[in-house]
């Protein structure tokens, strides 16, 4: 199973997600709180995949993050909204967010987005294009960020477009042929040398290089 927080200031919204994911048979909500309780419900109930409002009247979603992401052992956490350009999605995505939801996001899709999270994959709304969240992240193409795309080996490019692509670990390791573990082996290498905090950004940095343009090498690729 895989378990679910939703974080929402509105009872309305966390009811809604609740009901929609409770009916798949592979996850549990586990709670659905208010960003007030959020840091001390997930102490308690240990969920897998953290669903934070980002901005909320008790508390700033990305005073949340910033705490989630301090824990031993913190959870994958998506933002979620109603603005498709939030101003504050380049600040979640520097600090560590995997995904942005918006709060409108198709019912039919949610299951899929929470199974590919907590897989490791990488979750944008349709509406947030990469070019816009991009812009924020890194906007000197000589950046680390953007040389460090020079330094991976065939493998690790292959994987990052892959990442930018959204699969999951398991995706990629069925793609590549891989084990799960050296597929996260390879990812962990990849936000290593391009100097990032996350998939995300890895994969907005592989979009905006145009590597999603580019057929990717043979599987069997060093």
């Amino acid at each position: 199973m895989i378990r679910v927080l939703v974080v929402d200031d509105e009872a309305m919204v966390r009811t809604g997600f609740r009901h929609i994911l409770d009916a798949a048979d592979d996850i549990e909500v586990v709670a659905a709180v208010s960003g007030g309780a959020a840091v001390r419900t997930v102490r308690e109930t240990r969920p897998d995949v953290v669903l934070l409002d980002i901005r909320m009247p008790d508390v700033d979603g990305l005073t949340v993050l910033a705490e989630l992401r301090r824990l031993p052992e913190p959870p994958v956490v998506a933002m979620l909204t109603t603005f498709d350009m939030d101003q504050y999605v380049a600040a979640a995505l520097r600090s560590g967010a995997s995904g942005f939801l918006l709060k409108d996001t198709d019912p039919e899709q949610l299951p899929y987005l929470i199974r590919s999270l907590a897989d490791g994959g990488v979750v944008l709304s349709a509406k947030v294009t990469r070019t816009v969240v991009g812009g924020y992240l890194d906007a000197d193409p000589r950046g680390p960020a953007a040389l460090g795309i020079g330094r991976l080996t065939e493998r690790e490019r292959t994987v990052l477009v892959l990442v930018a692509e959204g699969l999951s670990n398991t995706g990629i390791a069925e793609r590549m042929h891989l084990s799960s573990a050296t597929v996260k082996d390879h990812v962990s290498a990849v936000l290593a040398k391009l100097e990032v905090g996350s998939r995300v950004q890895a994969a907005l940095l592989a979009d905006r290089a145009g590597l999603l343009k580019e057929s990717p090498p043979a599987p069997g690729g060093r």
